[in-house]
């Protein structure tokens, strides 16, 4: 956990991994079954080019959600995410997996959250991210609160505040300029 004389910036240089929640962060967290009973996920596209250009950054994301839902390893298989660790209602565990996965520490991640669940996670990583309509409580405990709603373009405008603030962004965009 950072300590006070700790700046942002200097805690934003030092992620390396964004851990995501899924309903609420990257969907607009409503739950949708068709006839079937099978589970229907909206993802917006701009979070999803946001994973690609973090990825170019040389970064890394995972995926920890309460539920569970098949569409959500689609998702995230389609987008080189992993690891995804889905059915953990106790997000901290799972969080601790995460970094013996991957071998980064805790200072590293920016975890981005929306609801109660999330607040553990959100209050022993690098740096905290909430989404414009996540619960008052996940909101209080960021260090950086999107301009818009989960699912909506959510984690891409996480992206971009961390790689500007990591000063990576303005490269980024100066390569679709060429």
């Amino acid at each position: 956990m950072p300590g006070p004389s700790d700046s942002l910036a200097a805690r934003a240089a030092r992620i390396e991994l964004l851990l995501l929640d899924v309903d609420g962060v990257l969907t607009d967290g409503g739950i949708v079954y068709a006839d079937n009973q099978v589970e229907i996920k909206r993802f917006h596209v701009r979070d999803g080019s946001g994973l690609k250009l973090w990825q170019r950054a040389g970064k890394r994301a995972a995926i920890v959600s309460g539920r569970r839902s098949p569409v959500v390893d689609v998702r995230a298989a389609e987008l080189g995410i992993a690891p995804v660790l889905q059915g953990h209602g106790e997000k901290l565990p799972a969080f601790e997996a995460v970094l013996a996965e991957t071998g980064v520490r805790a200072d590293q991640v920016c975890a981005v959250g929306d609801d109660l669940p999330d607040l553990p996670v959100l209050t022993r990583c690098g740096l905290a991210v909430a989404v414009a309509d996540a619960c008052p409580e996940v909101r209080a405990a960021a260090d950086y609160v999107t301009t818009v709603p989960g699912g909506h373009g959510a984690v891409r405008d996480a992206i971009e505040w961390l790689l500007t603030a990591q000063g990576k962004w303005a490269g980024i965009v100066a390569t679709f300029k060429m």
